[in-house]
């Protein structure tokens, strides 16, 4: 494919379902004359594509060369409009935009009366889903009628317009700094991940102090808390503070709630909301109560107002098995993870192209985890060269950097020693350039580097030195983020002890749950 309307045209071709695929043929059928038009034969072709194939398209229709470009715009546009038009794909917004557009059209041809009661309608609606935005569009156009057509149904209409408008044109102020702040703390987290140093945390607290609006929290509509709520939780998440976390990330599913119907307005919202509050609970190595929430959780996801679409089922596995993930770790359970692993690579490979290179990196290095501490070393090092390998990807330092210090520790695991040396050497050099050299870090590099000249009888005295060096950032508020990617202090002890790191994490797991 040579271009990016080709591109799109042939990935929303390959999207469609057999349901959506027989309402175009309907759509298109309803009139005589596209029985045979060109770009239904362009649908029809491209259909049967596995691969975008030009050459054949030309063989097959009576499209010319030069046609092509056309029809292929032609029938984007065409497949959207159908699609807008499923029963699927109807939404609040977008039903609230049409009743608009209905608005905009008896206006102008002079049916202001009609024109104002539709307005007046959709506004209500609008307001109750929180789409303040809208809404605000919805008063400039009554405004722009009682200028021109005095109704006189209401009195004072102006000065009750004019009102509506400066509150909403505040909260939607206010809400646009909310989202900005909220989108801007994640860009962050997505970068660098957590904060490595103090100097780190200060700058992102000022940041979020400087940034936060002011407001008044009892004037806030469900939308400005929403917000308000995400700004926090990632602002909590880069200064690791997890306990703030499990506080927003259960304001923010309060706030589902106490608004069920915005469920089916904002379902991504409400996924995202109940998979933080999974992570909260993961960092604070809360085991049972993150097993039952993860259960609730499942059940939530059969509620008939969470749309039934592609993007919420990528999202939905997204967030089910990266917590099936975690609850294994929590528990120490990391034998016959094999089907969980099959599973979870069929599904990246089912919604390919719906879920961002970052997250599937993220499943590659729990994966890997899971084989590591399964003892599994060889397929624990070919899922972390996947992350390794990938020059492509911009994603977050703190895990590529885990990913090679886990690297290290397995190919010393498996006996391939020989290759510790240049291992070192070029993990050192990336960590040096990423500036991400944490004492736990350095520790392990230093151990490694050692450990080729250390004789096997002094080994397990060498364990116990770096165990007795780590144990002291065990509660370090920046250097304990490293044992939350790699449970270096259990691996230590299971070669101190001479058993399996599985065994002496689920022996952890259950004091803890105790």
């Amino acid at each position: 494919m040579t271009n990016d309307l080709t591109e799109n045209l042939f990935s929303l071709i390959k999207s469609l379902t057999p349901s959506e695929k027989r309402q175009f043929s309907l759509y298109v059928g309803r009139i005589g004359v596209n029985a045979e038009s060109k770009f239904l034969n362009l649908f029809k072709v491209i259909s049967a594509q596995k691969v975008y194939n030009e050459k054949l398209i030309l063989e097959k229709t009576n499209i010319s060369k030069q046609q092509l470009s056309n029809v292929k715009g032609h029938l984007y546009k065409q497949l959207l409009i159908s699609l807008k038009l499923n029963p699927v794909h109807q939404s609040i917004p977008i039903n609230i935009r049409e009743q608009l557009d209905f608005a905009s059209i008896l206006y102008r041809k002079g049916l202001y009366k009609q024109s104002l009661k539709i307005l007046d309608k959709v506004k209500a609606t609008a307001l109750h889903y929180e789409e303040k935005n809208i809404a605000y569009e919805i008063l400039e156009w009554e405004k722009i009628i009682e200028s021109q057509y005095i109704t006189r149904s209401i009195h004072n209409r102006a000065e009750s317009l004019i009102k509506q408008t400066e509150e909403l044109s505040d909260l939607n102020l206010i809400a646009g700094k909310l989202s900005n702040l909220s989108l801007q703390l994640y860009s962050i987290f997505l970068k660098m991940g957590y904060a490595r140093t103090e100097e780190e945390a200060r700058s992102i607290k000022e940041y979020f102090r400087d940034s936060l609006p002011e407001y008044d929290f009892s004037k806030l509509g469900f939308r400005e808390k929403l917000w308000l709520y995400k700004a926090s939780l990632w602002y909590s998440f880069l200064i690791q503070d997890f306990l703030s976390c499990f506080r927003y990330s259960s304001k923010w599913i309060a706030l589902f709630d106490e608004y069920p119907h915005m469920v089916s307005v904002h379902p991504v919202s409400y996924l995202r909301g109940n998979h933080y509050l999974l992570e909260a609970l993961f960092y604070l190595n809360h085991t049972r109560l993150f097993e039952t929430t993860l259960q609730n959780f499942e059940n939530k996801l059969k509620d008939p107002k969470i749309p039934d679409d592609d993007n919420i089922a990528a999202l939905a596995f997204l967030y089910v098995y990266s917590n099936k993930l975690n609850l294994r770790f929590m528990k120490g359970d990391f034998s016959n993870g094999e089907p969980l692993v099959e599973k979870i690579q069929k599904k990246i490979k089912k919604f390919d192209g719906r879920i961002d290179h970052h997250h599937i990196m993220v499943f590659y290095y729990k994966i890997a985890s899971l084989y590591f501490g399964d003892e599994n070393y060889l397929k624990c090092i070919a899922f972390l060269k996947k992350i390794i390998n990938d020059k492509s990807l911009e994603m977050r330092e703190d895990l590529m950097c885990f990913a090679r210090i886990l690297n290290l520790v397995a190919h010393y695991e498996v006996g391939k020693d020989y290759h510790l040396d240049s291992l070192i050497r070029s993990t050192y050099k990336f960590l040096i350039k990423m500036n991400d050299l944490h004492e736990v870090q350095k520790e392990m590099i230093k151990f490694l580097r050692n450990l080729p000249e250390v004789s096997p009888l002094e080994i397990k005295e060498e364990f116990k030195k770096l165990h007795s060096k780590l144990k002291q950032y065990e509660d370090h508020p920046y250097e304990k983020r490293a044992f939350l990617y790699l449970d270096i202090i259990s691996w230590l002890e299971s070669n101190i002890e001479n058993r399996p790191v599985a065994e002496i994490v689920a022996e952890k797991a259950r004091l803890v749950t105790r």
